[in-house]
């Protein structure tokens, strides 16, 4: 299983997303998988590491007292990071494993300001994101900063996307708000301004108002302490895994499909799941009339996520 999350991280990282957000983070809870980022092959180094957030899903086990953070919603696309040097855009990186990631300056010139009144280096980290009414529009957004050459540009100028700022490094004011109004004020989308309802989330993030206190609790080597993603939690069904057939796909490959005894998923009735390959199957260690956990990825896709017996 660790070499299938390892193949799924991937593939999220470099746009083209084989599961759902909701999806990977049950399967890495289950097999305890706490890899983040993937290493791109044509990499480039932040000038500030590019964290991810430490997930929770009740606000009773917060790690944080909630009275202290400020409240902003999780968007669901693709991070950045921009770097600024005496007022000018120097380069644009995708997040990568979060030390170093791809080249998308001529991308990101067309969605931020080129432009700023700030003398230094100011790294602003934030979301690529596509309307909700774009389908899969996650996979949309993180696609479309891989496309390529003068062509791929001229498309991306096309696509309906925007970035929303959600950090800046180093901080520049004592309050986490205050710094983001100054970066509204250069001419940016922010997290704490941005109408997200038309845009896809991810849960909520809990950030703390006071920089001062935020930096105080530094860094563990993946997350930062002072902030957290609430998350909402993906409850399974349990059924039974009756039969294994292999269907053929459009692309011409063949793969399992788990027959299921028919359960109630939300709104729908499951009795097919897939099973994505054969070493999916041995990492479950799944076999005829084992009790299996089944869930609708994004609602839709029936997936076995677990043995239970």
């Amino acid at each position: 299983m660790q070499s299938f999350l390892d193949k799924m991280s991937q593939l999220y990282y470099e746009g083209t997303p084989a599961i759902s957000d909701a999806e990977f983070d049950l399967l890495a809870d289950k097999h305890n998988y706490t890899k983040v980022g993937y290493t791109v092959t044509d990499a480039v180094k932040h000038a500030y590491q590019m964290y991810s957030l430490q997930k929770c899903f009740d606000l009773n086990d917060a790690p944080l007292p909630i009275d202290e953070c400020i409240v902003t919603p999780k968007l669901d696309g693709a991070a950045v990071s921009l770097l600024y040097v005496d007022g000018n855009l120097e380069l644009a990186l995708t997040r990568g494993d979060g030390i170093q990631g791809r080249d998308i300056t001529d991308k990101m010139r067309q969605l931020v300001p080129n432009e700023c009144n700030d003398t230094g280096l100011m790294q602003i980290t934030g979301e690529v994101v596509a309307p909700s009414s774009v389908p899969n529009s996650r996979n949309f957004a993180s696609g479309s900063l891989g496309l390529k050459g003068s062509s791929g540009l001229e498309e991306f100028k096309k696509r309906p996307l925007v970035f929303v700022a959600y950090d800046v490094t180093p901080s520049w004011t004592a309050n986490y708000a205050c710094g983001l109004e100054l970066l509204h004020k250069m001419g940016l989308n922010v997290v704490t301004r941005f109408n997200a309802d038309a845009y896809p989330q991810d849960g909520k993030v809990y950030r703390l108002k006071s920089n001062a206190k935020f930096d105080a609790l530094g860094y563990t080597a993946k997350h930062p302490r002072g902030a957290f993603a609430l998350k909402e939690q993906v409850a399974g069904v349990e059924t039974t895994l009756l039969d294994v057939v292999w269907q053929l796909g459009k692309s011409g490959a063949v793969s399992p499909v788990a027959i299921l005894e028919p359960c109630v998923i939300g709104d729908a009735t499951v009795s097919r799941a897939t099973l994505h390959n054969i070493e999916y199957i041995r990492d479950l260690d799944l076999e005829i009339g084992c009790k299996v956990e089944v869930i609708r990825s994004g609602e839709i896709i029936p997936r076995i996520v677990r043995r239970l017996d």
